[in-house]
């Protein structure tokens, strides 16, 4: 009997018109930032109903950090952030030779506790950090309002949270300074690496884009395609290589079309993980409040107290069948950089640290199949029922 084949815990969702599209850009001669991602930069704008700035970069990471520096964060500010968080979302703050401040987790939703952030608040405090966890939007109207009683900036951490809405509005449209989205390998929609900031002050954009190509103050684009000479451009700013290029704003445009058939698969996976799993010893992810949208960027389980068995004996055992899986995230309070740095204990973030202990995260991508799916449910049963 043949082993079956390995679910892996993310694949991209790649096919022929995204294969055509980037073979065209390459053969346009022009690869870096060009027609391709200056075409991405307003489909995306206009996907989010339009009215906004968007700035193509080669990561979300580039994106936050180039909205940060737009916003003026500078050295000796502090940015609030959550603890449960890739890396990324604090070490743009450093960049800048900033301080993140971290907060503990909500204990249903896994975002930011808003309840917990006025506490973190000081006299040195410039912005707020949120990461919509997992494509399920934090409480943003509560963060809007401490923003403006503090007369603070707002930052989205929008990596997960394409297409997600607050009450009715895409992430992306909501009142904060910016929201930087991620098209990483794993994400709702790839680009293979990259991102976007999306802004409603032109002011922000504008800045975002100077810095992003090393503080020119000419588009590189327009220079090399000038009908007249363009030669001469001035640096205004000690900036930063983080363009798009056009081979990866082609494959964007692809995935952009795509995106409403990528969430209708993943909220059909979501649902069918519901329904399946429901009756194990588990904590399901918290679903988006009615009428809203969430972009199931990650299905995260967490085992209850009637489990029998440890989370890393979980992980081992679907590995064992043949089916990755992962963690979302080793609290930034326990990795040694920011626990040393900042003097961080697991008693500081409870909730974030208890369910770090019990979590694990299961495939849910758009290129799986059916039978695939069926495979995982049937494994969590023989491991936990």
């Amino acid at each position: 009997m043949s082993t079956p084949a390995f679910i892996p815990f993310a694949r991209p969702d790649i096919g022929e018109e995204e294969i055509a599209a980037v073979t065209q850009a390459m053969r346009s001669g022009w690869v870096t930032t060009g027609p391709e991602t200056r075409a991405f930069e307003q489909e995306f704008a206009d996907s989010l109903g339009g009215g906004v700035d968007t700035v193509a970069v080669n990561s979300a990471t580039a994106g936050l950090h180039l909205a940060l520096e737009a916003i003026g964060v500078q050295a000796g500010d502090e940015v609030i952030v959550p603890t449960l968080t890739f890396t990324t979302t604090a070490e743009v703050v450093r960049y800048l030779g900033a301080d993140p401040v971290f907060v503990d987790c909500d204990p249903v939703t896994l975002n930011i506790d808003v309840r917990k952030i006025e506490a973190a608040i000081t006299s040195r405090t410039k912005a707020i950090l949120p990461v919509h966890y997992g494509g399920l939007s934090c409480d943003m109207d509560a963060i809007m309002a401490l923003a403006r009683q503090h007369h603070l900036r707002v930052v989205e951490d929008a990596a997960h949270a394409l297409p997600s809405t607050w009450k009715g509005v895409k992430i992306g449209q909501l009142p904060s300074d910016a929201a930087v989205f991620s098209f990483y390998a794993n994400k709702t929609m790839t680009t293979g690496e990259g991102g976007m900031a999306v802004t409603h002050d032109p002011a922000l954009a504008a800045r975002m884009r100077i810095m992003r190509l090393h503080g020119i103050s000419r588009d590189a684009f327009d220079r090399f395609t000038s009908k007249t000479p363009a030669w001469y451009y001035e640096i205004v700013a000690p900036g930063f290589k983080y363009n798009m290029g056009d081979m990866a704003g082609a494959l964007g445009r692809v995935q952009l079309r795509r995106l409403p058939a990528f969430l209708a698969r993943r909220q059909q996976l979501a649902a069918r993980y519901f329904e399946a799993l429901r009756d194990l010893p588990l904590i399901l992810p918290a679903d988006a409040p009615a009428g809203d949208v969430h972009s199931w960027h990650l299905f995260v389980l967490r085992l209850t107290e009637a489990a029998r068995v440890t989370r890393d004996d979980v992980i081992q055992r679907l590995s064992d069948a043949g089916i990755g899986t992962s963690v979302h995230y080793v609290p930034l309070h326990r990795q040694p950089y920011w626990r040393d740095r900042y003097h961080l204990t697991p008693e500081q973030f409870p909730e974030a640290d208890r369910a770090y202990q019990h979590m694990f995260s299961i495939p849910l991508f758009t290129a799986m199949s059916d039978d695939d799916q069926e495979r995982i449910i049937a494994a969590l049963h023989d491991i936990l029922g």
